[in-house]
């Protein structure tokens, strides 16, 4: 019964949450980028189509031709784009105080997983098979998992958490702000909105090997000391006032009970790119102690 009950309670959440989201998503005309900001688009073969992202670069990657760089993937959420991260909070400001490579893919309303029912949408596949691989080339990346991190907002948050448990080999460092951390657990069949529907057309039935394979609690539940030995640093936040909130406590509770490595910080704030803009701010300081070894 409880457990239902935090079902419904999240479902709730989140509609109320992709209602807000479709709006704080939206921005005005695109500004001029920064110029450490660098936009480009790959050929996707496994999307058919291009892709873009942005790429943000320290103040040094100009001058220290011989330096190699960690880099930080930031996800954006729910009716969002990759534009969102530079557009939307400083983050090309806050990227000069760091020697980080900074990385903001497009992940449409995918949930960064191979879709069940559309064989054409494979985000995750996409930014670990390509995406990856083609920043390491372009870009002097360190290209191990100790010059890795990932994070994200929202949707993003769970797409983050779910890379590091699922490649814990390719990330020292996974983080979530305000993740939407139950989305593979939830159903969204009859729902006539379409955010809700993306859940039941990325994740498919209630029985389905996607929604097995992509559930984060689950992932956790199962882990043996083994694999916690083997998993990146986990890095969750969430406001008090998000409507994300119990999500987030159950599942930094069971991190805990699994003695997963972890911090988790509940501070003032809703689901809002002002909270956002603080809090990404905040993982790359956090990122400096975690990635940048080759």
């Amino acid at each position: 019964m409880v457990k239902l009950m935090h079902q419904r309670l999240l479902l709730l959440s989140v509609c109320l949450v992709f209602l807000i989201g479709s709006v704080s998503a939206q921005s005005p005309a695109p500004a001029p980028l920064a110029a450490n900001v660098a936009e480009h688009e790959l050929e996707s073969k496994l999307m058919g189509r291009p892709m873009p992202y942005r790429v943000v670069l320290p103040k040094s990657y100009a001058t220290d031709k011989d330096k190699k760089y960690p880099v930080v993937y930031l996800l954006h959420g729910l009716t969002g784009r990759y534009r969102n991260w530079t557009d939307l909070t400083k983050l090309p400001s806050y990227a000069e105080g760091h020697e980080f490579i900074i990385v903001t893919p497009e992940g449409g309303n995918g949930w960064y997983t191979d879709s069940h029912t559309k064989p054409e949408e494979k985000y995750e596949s996409y930014i670990i098979k390509e995406l990856i691989p083609e920043v390491e080339k372009k870009y002097r990346a360190i290209g191990t998992r100790g010059g890795r991190a990932i994070a994200g907002l929202s949707m993003g948050g769970y797409g983050a958490i779910k890379f590091g448990l699922k490649y814990p080999d390719m990330f020292a460092l996974a983080g979530s702000f305000s993740g939407a951390l139950g989305a593979a657990s939830l159903s969204g069949e009859g729902r006539s909105t379409s955010s809700i529907r993306s859940i039941g057309e990325v994740f498919g039935p209630a029985d389905s090997d996607t929604r097995a394979s992509n559930d984060i609690f689950k992932m956790v539940r199962e882990s043996t000391p083994e694999k916690v030995k083997a998993m990146p640093f986990l890095y969750v936040d969430c406001g008090n006032e998000d409507f994300l909130i119990q999500n987030n406590r159950d599942f930094v509770a069971l991190l805990a009970e699994k003695k997963i490595p972890h911090e988790y910080r509940q501070l003032p704030g809703a689901h809002n790119w002002p909270y956002w803009d603080k809090q990404v701010r905040e993982f790359l300081r956090v990122a400096e102690n975690f990635i940048g070894t080759k």
